[in-house]
């Protein structure tokens, strides 16, 4: 079974990142025969800097490593460092329908906010889809608010084979249900998009004052408050014990305690939990050639696969 999963090196990783992608991917490296890539080609629609986009890819490629990801056992790689993936992206562009793009609202999101109208950002779920079926991926983790890039790919892949004949595996989704959507510092979703993230390897005393900033209401220290309504209190479930957790959901029904305390709670598990991960990105930085080599492996890995699916590709559509 194999298990396929991206991330765009768009910006430094936060926790929203970590927990919403990072995480369960690492979990799954067990499970089967994963494939996880930086989305090199898909963050050129947002990072227009070529200086900004090698020092992100090196990041995320570290960062994704310090948290866990074990080369021994998943294949890691730059998606540019596979240029097939780019050719199967043109030939699924030529089945796949004007109307199926237009309903994505991944487009009519990022537009609303400003990002430019580009084909590449119009048909970036066609490349999605190519990243997904150049590797036979069977399973592909996503958040409930990603189902639709993969209802995309399937209907895609479902055209092409329609088409050409049974050449592409359909994938199935794997519905990332434990804290798929983890909570920014103003309550919503974390995302760069909005401003509102925490860093996973970000500075102490700037992480230290971003914590204490949460935004809170005034209800005053000797009174109740309720835990279900805390980004203090969702952000703490993540990264703090079970019992640290009760404790501090306790403390705010019963009282006598202010948000103050439950943010230097929050900031001391939040240091904590990730400890060890920057310790271990310290020596990841000093080696480089370590992580170029994981990379260049990883890439000639992915290249072999890609490469059978392409062939079958090439055969089914003529142009071999």
């Amino acid at each position: 079974m194999r298990i396929l999963s991206g991330i765009q090196p768009s910006g430094r990783l936060h926790v929203g990142n970590y927990f919403g992608m990072m995480d369960p991917a690492i979990r799954l490296q067990d499970d089967g025969d994963a494939f996880y890539f930086i989305a090199d080609y898909h963050s050129l629609t947002t990072v227009h800097s070529p200086q900004e986009l090698r020092e992100n890819v090196r990041n995320v490629a570290i960062d994704f490593l310090a948290c866990g990801l074990d080369p021994n056992k998943a294949t890691f790689f730059r998606q540019s460092d596979v240029p097939e993936v780019a050719e199967l992206s043109w030939l699924l562009s030529t089945v796949t329908p004007m109307g199926l793009l237009e309903r994505c609202h991944s487009y009519k999101d990022k537009t609303a906010r400003g990002h430019e109208a580009t084909h590449g950002l119009f048909a970036y779920p066609v490349l999605m889809a190519a990243d997904i079926l150049i590797y036979d991926s069977h399973i592909v983790p996503v958040g409930e608010d990603q189902k639709q890039h993969l209802e995309v790919t399937r209907d895609i892949a479902l055209k092409f084979n329609n088409r050409f004949g049974d050449i592409l595996v359909i994938p199935k989704p794997k519905i990332r249900e434990v804290n798929a959507k983890v909570p920014g510092l103003d309550g919503q979703k974390m995302s760069k998009s909005y401003n509102n993230t925490l860093e996973i390897f970000g500075d102490e005393k700037a992480t230290r004052k971003k914590i204490m900033s949460i935004v809170t209401d005034s209800t005053p220290v000797e009174e109740p408050k309720d835990p279900s309504a805390s980004i203090i209190v969702d952000l703490y479930r993540l990264v703090a014990s079970s019992e640290q957790v009760r404790t501090m959901e306790n403390d705010f029904k019963n009282g006598g305690f202010g948000y103050g305390d439950f943010k230097k709670r929050l900031f001391s598990a939040y240091w904590e939990f990730f400890m060890p991960m920057r310790e271990r990105r310290e020596e990841l930085l000093a080696d480089p050639q370590h992580v170029d080599e994981i990379l260049r492996h990883g890439a000639a890995r992915a290249r072999e696969a890609a490469a059978n699916t392409m062939e079958r590709v090439r055969k089914a559509c003529g142009i071999q």
